[in-house]
């Protein structure tokens, strides 16, 4: 017979990741890697600290989504992710408009440069010594190098026409129309896109959050 903590382990494992992002590629990312998720946007503004590194910047802002969820739902697990570009220690966010996107464009036209996804996992905890049910936060981030090919103005022009860059950050969608110009990568592909999938897995693993019910099955 299972103990009282037992069973209340039990049902928090049970209930299914909560992605706190409206975004369609970490949706697709999660899906095609089997883990089984339900999606609840945050309205965190992404403002980017002046005297931030990159690195801690997207890692925060990833921790904010995750937290402005978690508080709503203490029982739940909670992935939020933000993802940015930087050149010349200069971070690209998503384009204002499409002059800001033709400016990110030509800045990353000929060069190489990096991309950082911060995710932040959290989740009730139940190894206390008490017993007692606590919170856990894991906060981690990966990094991609990325080389884009030199791009006309008529590139950039027709490219920005699409829409696709508008709300891409660094202006630009490497699974997308994009994918013409980026010659190589050093890293994580998935990363890019928009989530680091392995090591998303790996975190969800070691928390011991993944269980069968949450992998998704070809019937």
């Amino acid at each position: 017979m299972l103990t009282a903590e037992e069973e209340l382990s039990d049902k928090i494992r049970a209930m299914a990741l909560i992605l706190a992002s409206a975004s369609s590629r970490r949706q697709e990312l999660l899906r095609n890697a089997g883990i089984a998720f339900t999606v609840q946007p945050t309205n965190i503004p992404e403002v980017l600290g002046d005297s931030e590194c990159p690195r801690v910047s997207a890692e925060r802002l990833a921790r904010e989504k995750a937290l402005a969820i978690f508080r709503q739902q203490a029982n739940a697990f909670v992935l939020g992710a933000d993802t940015i570009v930087i050149i010349d220690e200069q971070i690209l966010g998503k384009p204002r408009d499409r002059d800001d996107a033709a400016r990110m464009l030509r800045i990353l036209s000929g060069r190489t440069h990096q991309v950082t996804t911060g995710v932040c996992l959290v989740g009730p905890q139940t190894r206390v010594g008490s017993g007692a049910l606590a919170s856990f936060e894991d906060v981690r981030s990966e990094t991609t190098l990325v080389t884009m090919s030199p791009l006309t103005d008529d590139d950039i022009r027709s490219y920005i026409a699409t829409g696709e860059p508008m709300d891409k950050a660094g202006a630009y969608a490497i699974q997308g129309i994009a994918s013409r110009w980026i010659p190589r990568i050093e890293g994580d592909y998935f990363n890019v896109v928009g989530l680091p999938v392995s090591l998303v897995y790996r975190m969800i693993r070691e928390h011991a959050v993944l269980n069968e019910t949450w992998v998704l099955t070809e019937e």
